[in-house]
């Protein structure tokens, strides 16, 4: 295995490795800034020069190499396998939970090989369930295949978020409503995960009194959104922003205080009072707010490296996703986050990764889970 990132921030970006790379056993990552939606020629000219490997990409709330964050350019990674075979499937998928269950089993269906070993998604951001889609590929997907991944992100617009995925001799499409997942199959091919939070509950519990799916319309019997302003005080003007620093924590689904599932909010309807969370929320669920100390975001990124285990110092690439709330929480302070997961790494592993609106990672009992406000990590390695 050979792994390279570089980043390209115009068409003129020079393009380091040469198409001698290109290949099916080759798998191109890309996480670009929303701007390169209407300008995508440094996209199309990933495609020129790799026409006959797997391409994945999304749109971000920023991309980042090693420790560099970046909103106006598009991070690279480049893995070139030996004998790991890569495969890959993709839907465009209408808004709604029942259609993002569906998509979800059938890209695990059309991945699944007796040697398939894991699978790596990328998924619209905004009009998809990632509860649901997450639900799919569990159902279609035996415990032992991990499935990682992430949601898209716009930014701190929360206004359209775009994947792009295309196989060898495919060309670049980029698509809202879309969802693309490439699957790793062999005994060769290595995948580790891990992930960490460091939010603080505070409050009162709550109870959800009145949902649908993602859209929270009552807590304890009250307007949802009345609370979260109250809550929010004079940051309630920048709502839906303002409340990713302000996610709630679902109490009664955790299966121990380290998979705690964390929900972030990504709009508001002012009309009907309601919340509308990146992931569902059932009715009758008990729940708290949360916050964040600083130091304690950076404490969670050291520890979903840990969680990774003993990793060896051989090519490997660590893809890092992490929420947009995490950031637009830790400002200034972002790159920290960022170095401890590197602290961790053997020297000269790469890092690559990007500011998203949900994180997919698996949970100790094998199967995937849909979170919000964590870091996760997606450690591929052959041998």
């Amino acid at each position: 295995m050979e792994v390279h990132v570089f980043r390209m921030s115009s068409v003129a970006s020079p393009m380091p490795y040469s198409c001698a790379w290109d290949g099916p056993q080759t798998l191109v990552l890309a996480f670009f800034a929303p701007d390169f939606v209407l300008l995508p020629a440094p996209l199309e000219r990933l495609r020129v020069a790799f026409p006959r490997s797997y391409l994945l990409g999304c749109s971000t709330g920023g991309g980042f190499i090693g420790p560099s964050v970046e909103d106006h350019s598009v991070a690279v990674a480049v893995m070139r396998f030996t004998s790991t075979r890569l495969c890959m499937a993709q839907a465009h998928v209408p808004s709604g939970p029942a259609a993002s269950r569906e998509a979800g089993e059938s890209l695990g269906r059309a991945l699944a090989a007796p040697d398939l070993k894991g699978v790596f998604v990328l998924s619209d951001g905004l009009n998809m369930s990632g509860s649901e889609l997450v639900n799919g590929f569990n159902a279609a997907l035996p415990s032992h295949v991990k499935v990682s991944g992430a949601m898209a992100a716009d930014g701190e617009r929360f206004k359209n978020t775009y994947t792009l995925v295309a196989g060898p001799g495919e060309p670049v499409r980029i698509l809202d409503h879309q969802v693309g997942a490439v699957g790793f199959c062999g005994d060769s091919i290595r995948l580790t995960h891990g992930s960490g939070g460091g939010w603080s509950p505070f409050g009162l519990e709550r109870c959800v009194t009145r949902s649908r799916g993602k859209i929270v319309f009552e807590l304890d019997g009250k307007p949802a959104l009345q609370l979260y302003k109250n809550y929010l005080g004079d940051q309630a003007h920048g709502l839906p922003a303002t409340a990713m620093s302000f996610p709630l924590a679902i109490l009664d689904k955790a299966v121990n205080k380290s998979e705690m599932l964390v929900r972030s909010v990504l709009g508001v309807n002012e009309e009907a009072q309601s919340l509308i969370f990146a992931g569902d929320i059932p009715e009758g669920s008990t729940v708290q707010l949360m916050h964040c100390h600083i130091d304690r975001l950076i404490e969670g990124a050291a520890g979903a490296t840990d969680k990774l285990g003993k990793v060896a110092a051989s090519p490997a690439l660590t893809i890092a996703v992490s929420c947009v709330g995490r950031r637009m929480s830790m400002r200034e302070r972002t790159e920290e986050g960022l170095e401890a997961i590197l602290d961790a790494l053997p020297e000269k592993t790469p890092l690559v990764g990007f500011f998203d609106y949900g994180e997919l990672s698996p949970l100790s009992s094998g199967f995937c889970q849909f979170q919000n406000q964590t870091v996760a990590l997606t450690l591929i390695q052959e041998g």
